[in-house]
């Protein structure tokens, strides 16, 4: 295959993303899902695709009763089987959780909020605003994350702990906004 068709095709990939992306885009203002969608997106690094990804694969976020439920159902709490000298720890497997670390991860890299809110953030009315900047600025998991790494942690295990506190932050808002 030479390079001209190698550029067609992935030409041909990235309009197939652009749609798909579209159709997700348009679904998420479906009446079931837009209030949803709307509130997991008030979290930074959690968007459209990300925040449709979740519910689809957690449906229901009040069917769990804590925190600790969702994080296992993510595979985000560690799981252990030991015997004797053994050990197995158990793997992140699950679609949604590889979402979640995805989405816990950016946020570490964003600069922080500006501390007053721009014009398009002030149209959208104080609540609106003060949940979004409160989803967004992220201190705890900024702090955390850098005390991690710098105790020596692998980068990995610090995302994975990252993550499972994000959920917490996720699951805590959904039955908020539930309520």
């Amino acid at each position: 295959m030479g390079p001209r068709r190698l550029l067609l095709a992935l030409e041909h990939i990235e309009e197939r993303l652009r749609t798909l992306d579209a159709q997700i885009e348009q679904t998420s203002l479906d009446p079931r899902y837009a209030s949803v969608v709307a509130a997991l997106r008030c979290f930074r690094g959690i968007d459209t695709l990300t925040a449709m990804c979740l519910v689809a694969e957690l449906h229901n976020f009040m069917r769990f009763e804590s925190a600790r439920g969702l994080m296992a159902y993510l595979g985000l709490v560690p799981s252990e089987h030991s015997s004797g000298g053994k050990e197995h720890r158990g793997e992140i497997t699950r679609p949604a959780t590889a979402m979640s670390v995805v989405s816990s991860s950016r946020p570490l890299a964003l600069p922080p909020l500006p501390q007053h809110p721009q014009p398009e953030e002030a149209a959208r009315g104080p609540a609106r605003q003060n949940r979004r900047h409160r989803g967004q600025s992220h201190a705890p998991l900024h702090r955390r994350f850098n005390r991690m790494l710098e105790r020596g942690m692998p980068r990995p295990k610090v995302v994975v702990a990252v993550a499972r506190e994000l959920t917490g932050f996720v699951w805590a808002a959904m039955r908020n906004h539930a309520a």
